[in-house]
């Protein structure tokens, strides 16, 4: 399937497959554009949008039941894309607020946070999403699907609403005036409990990221 009939009419607008597509085609394109750099100024509340966006796609994923492929062994869809330059490009973007810190698993006791990247995160989801993708434009509906639900639950999905609440920890601290802690210079491939992570963060304020994120005009 080219990219010319991924939005054919003779597609009912209504099917499932057509539906979860649409809105990975979207983030994919989305983040594209966020990446560029031609707007910074929108780009935090712009990808809070996209991001919760595509987690409605995974939650409709993780609510429907298992899909199975047509074929036992999954197709070769080629090597994937680099997606290096984009990270790159997001970590400049998004360089005052990139690194945050996450656990991975809620229900594993006293599991100490780690600290991760909006950008790696991003790019991590959307190298998922590409993969389903190749299948969807090949033709391979079920095939699309099975991965793309496959890996919501396996990776993109947990990834995503990592982002998600990092992306939507610093709205809330601009809209709420409250000072925002940075990781500053914090590396990613270390791990850290919360005192270290007390140590390590820099108090920032908000005002001195808020208006170059598009958050709050400049006073």
């Amino acid at each position: 399937m080219s990219d010319a009939t991924l939005h054919a009419t003779a597609q009912d607008p209504d099917d499932f497959a057509v539906q979860i597509a649409d809105q990975v085609e979207s983030f994919l394109v989305a983040v594209m554009e966020v990446a560029k750099g031609d707007e910074p100024d929108s780009a935090v509340p712009f990808l809070l949008l996209e991001v919760s966006q595509i987690l409605l796609a995974g939650g409709r994923l993780g609510a429907h039941e298992d899909i199975v492929p047509d074929e036992r062994y999954e197709p070769d869809t080629g090597p994937d894309a680099d997606v290096d330059e984009l990270r790159e490009n997001l970590a400049r973007l998004l360089d005052p607020i990139d690194v945050y810190s996450e656990v991975f698993d809620p229900y594993e006791p006293r599991k100490a946070p780690v600290p991760a990247r909006i950008s790696d995160d991003l790019t991590d989801v959307i190298t998922d999403l590409r993969h389903g993708m190749a299948h969807y434009r090949a033709g391979r509906t079920s095939e699309a699907l099975w991965w793309w639900q496959f890996s919501y639950f396996s990776n993109w999905g947990s990834t995503a609403s990592a982002t998600l609440r990092a992306l939507q920890s610093v709205v809330a601290h601009v809209r709420l005036n409250q000072p925002l802690e940075e990781l500053d210079g914090l590396d990613t491939d270390q791990a850290i409990g919360d005192e270290t992570l007390e140590f390590e963060a820099g108090k920032v304020m908000v005002e001195e990221i808020a208006a170059p994120l598009g958050l709050r005009s400049p006073k």
